[in-house]
């Protein structure tokens, strides 16, 4: 008896000491699925840039947001006021496997104005600035060399403006925001239309995206 009184406790000890290295040695969770990864992009209204990347083949979701602010946690009446930096985004998160990171830029040149520096059609402010937000050195390169080769095709006479940003912290918007233009149809197609959004994009490159 009393052998086992002393064994049983170093036993127990020694098997909590084994869980815990293994806990140790594990990779600690990310929250990200692995094989995916994400893209943010700036386009004036995240309304009208959730919805070209919902339409890819290998884009898993869509989240409209604020990037590239100094105020954490900011609401929409606050970025909209201009005061706290941000500017309405589009978080993408895909699947390198069935959809590129520089078709996701071709989608994005073809959906905005790159050549607005004080906002997007109807919509002025920094907030609605456009941006690339890049989250690796793979990224910055890609949207480089994509900006670079548009610059030398583009088919109007305008400079480029649109700003390449290393990506900081991104705020999801508002839930009423999110997937806009399935919950309110109509009204997205009245506020593209009357902002001047389409019309715009067709003189540029051609054709209105869609």
């Amino acid at each position: 008896m009393n052998l086992a009184r002393r064994i049983v406790p170093h036993l127990l000890a020694s098997a909590v000491s084994l869980v815990l290295a293994v806990a140790l040695l594990a990779p600690a969770p990310t929250g990200a699925q692995p094989g995916l990864a994400k893209a943010t992009f700036a386009g004036g209204c995240f309304w009208c840039m959730e919805h070209p990347y919902d339409e890819l083949d290998g884009v898993v979701s869509t989240t409209s947001g604020y990037i590239g602010g100094h105020k954490a946690n900011p609401t929409y009446r606050e970025v909209s006021s201009g005061a706290t930096g941000h500017t309405e985004a589009v978080q993408v998160v895909y699947d390198p496997r069935k959809v590129s990171y520089e078709k996701l830029l071709e989608v994005f040149w073809v959906n905005i104005d790159p050549t607005d520096a004080g906002g997007q059609f109807c919509d002025r402010g920094s907030h609605y600035r456009t941006g690339i937000f890049y989250h690796s050195e793979e990224q910055k390169r890609l949207a480089e060399a994509s900006k670079a080769a548009l610059a030398k095709s583009k088919p109007f006479k305008e400079p480029l403006v649109t700003e390449l940003t290393m990506a900081t912290t991104f705020y999801p918007a508002e839930d009423y925001h999110q997937d806009y233009y399935l919950k309110n149809p109509a009204r997205y197609k009245f506020y593209r239309t009357g902002c001047g959004r389409d019309a715009r994009l067709k003189a540029l490159w051609g054709k209105a995206p869609g």
